[in-house]
């Protein structure tokens, strides 16, 4: 069998575009010296390899497979089992990303503690940090499993080595582009170093049945570093998020072949490790004033799990030629466009003034159903009128001034009872459905105006 012979390329860092000679920018993702040089090896030999240890699978027509359901792996953390649809399926691939120092290598050793209660043996390879220094890591959080071990090493060869001779029950790598193969000669960390290393890992763990940890570095941007094939090739995509300024952590889930997307795990970064956040609502509601201006809380739906939080604005007279618009935990272009909607149909003077906005807590929402709090919070710092702090706003502004109905109205209600809360202003569009909460006053409205009739008066 002809071996391809290596060659020269050069492969763009951030997409993965190739090209036979340097240019200054990439023609596909504009981004200027981002194309580096590479030579590659032949996947030929790989491929080749495989084919004659007949690695190679047969052809199965789909009605003679079988399905044996394999019970899910407990982490012993809830939250963390919760984002990942139920527990770990043997056998999958997860890629967990985030800033540098947000707390991926904590969350897991913990979990390869919560992994371990059954006395298998389980791997964590490191090839940033040295067994000592993960060692004061696991004593400070508690994490001292004899079936856990621990392998300072980079080359992807050594590390299938090691791992056909332990039979590991999980294994964690941490990070991705620490790790090389011999079969290429580029750098590690470049495109075709994680590109390779990352379909080696996910051919391990489909023919071993072992859930495999990959923890990969982020751009400046927030983004995975590496081609976006990466995220392609794993079953689940998280992403570990949080303010160094502030003591929790989101988990989230973009990316889930075994579970719902779009679902959160909240965490507390504490001396001792992350603490699960049983209740976020209460995390993000505590310490909010009662007799505050531009202050309301809105219900937003991060997966399954209903959250109540904090929306703050503050508008002021600008000094400038152009009013200013900030916005933080929200897009500042869905701000602009509903304070567009309230100078149109409101006749509020919004041109002159300068509007500073945020989500207390950090969280970010991408859901439309806070727009109506966003609206109510603009206008009482405008009018500086404080709202009852015991009314939840939910609903969704269309140009025209008409509030939309939203989603899953009945469980955003009831944990706004949980919370204490006795008013919720929401879109008459959603009374036909809804079953009500018992206790809880509801105030239908159809368009914004209606919000300032009857809210605003009241609060």
């Amino acid at each position: 069998m002809k071996i391809p012979k290596s060659k020269t390329i050069f492969v763009c860092q951030d997409c993965g575009f190739q090209s036979p000679r340097w240019v200054g920018r990439c023609p596909d993702c504009s981004q200027w010296n981002s194309l580096k040089e590479e030579v590659t090896a032949g996947r030929g030999a790989t491929v080749a390899q495989k084919v004659l240890q007949g690695a190679a699978d047969k052809p199965t027509p789909i009605t003679e497979i079988a399905i044996d359901p394999e019970p899910r792996l407990t982490t012993q953390l809830g939250e963390l089992d919760r984002v990942l649809g139920g527990g770990v399926v043997p056998g999958s691939v997860i890629l967990v990303g985030g800033d540098p120092g947000i707390g991926k290598t904590t969350l897991l050793l913990q979990a390869l503690q919560g992994l371990g209660q059954g006395g298998q043996a389980l791997l964590y390879v490191s090839g940033e940090e040295s067994p000592r220094q993960l060692k004061m890591r696991g004593d400070r959080l508690g994490v001292s499993s004899p079936s856990l071990y621990i392998l300072a090493e980079t080359s992807l060869e050594e590390i299938l080595k090691t791992t056909q001779a332990m039979k590991p029950a999980a294994l964690v790598v941490d990070s991705i582009q620490t790790v090389f193969t011999d079969q290429i000669t580029s750098a590690p960390g470049s495109v075709s170093q994680v590109q390779e290393v990352a379909c080696q890992l996910m051919w391990y763990a489909k023919r071993t049945s072992v859930p495999v940890f990959i923890i990969g570095h982020v751009t400046k941007e927030g983004m995975i570093a590496g081609p976006k094939l990466l995220e392609h090739i794993v079953d689940t995509v998280l992403y570990f998020e949080g303010d160094k300024g502030h003591t929790y952590r989101i988990l989230r889930a973009v990316k889930n072949r075994f579970g719902a997307t779009n679902e959160i795990g909240v965490f507390e970064m504490k001396d001792g490790g992350l603490e699960e956040v049983a209740n976020p609502s209460e995390l993000f509601l505590a310490g909010r004033p009662e007799q505050s201006t531009g202050s309301v809380v809105v219900s937003t739906l991060e997966g399954s799990r209903p959250i109540l939080v904090e929306l703050q604005a503050l508008v002021t007279s600008t000094g400038y030629a152009m009013p200013k618009r900030m916005a933080n935990g929200v897009e500042v272009n869905r701000v602009s466009l509903l304070l567009a909607v309230m100078e149109k149909r409101l006749g509020l003077h919004l041109s002159g003034q300068d509007v500073y906005f945020n989500v207390v807590g950090g969280l970010r929402i991408d859901e439309p159903a806070i727009d109506l709090g966003i609206v109510a919070a603009v206008v009482s710092s405008f009018r500086d009128q404080v709202l009852d702090a015991h009314t939840l706003f939910l609903g969704e502004v269309g140009l025209g001034g008409e509030i939309r109905p939203v989603s899953q109205v009945d469980i955003r209600t009831r944990e706004a009872m949980k919370l204490g809360f006795k008013r919720c202003v929401l879109p008459e569009g959603n009374l036909v459905k809804w079953s009500g909460v018992p206790g809880l006053e509801v105030i239908g409205v159809r368009e914004i105006g209606e919000v300032l009739d009857q809210v605003m008066a009241r609060g």
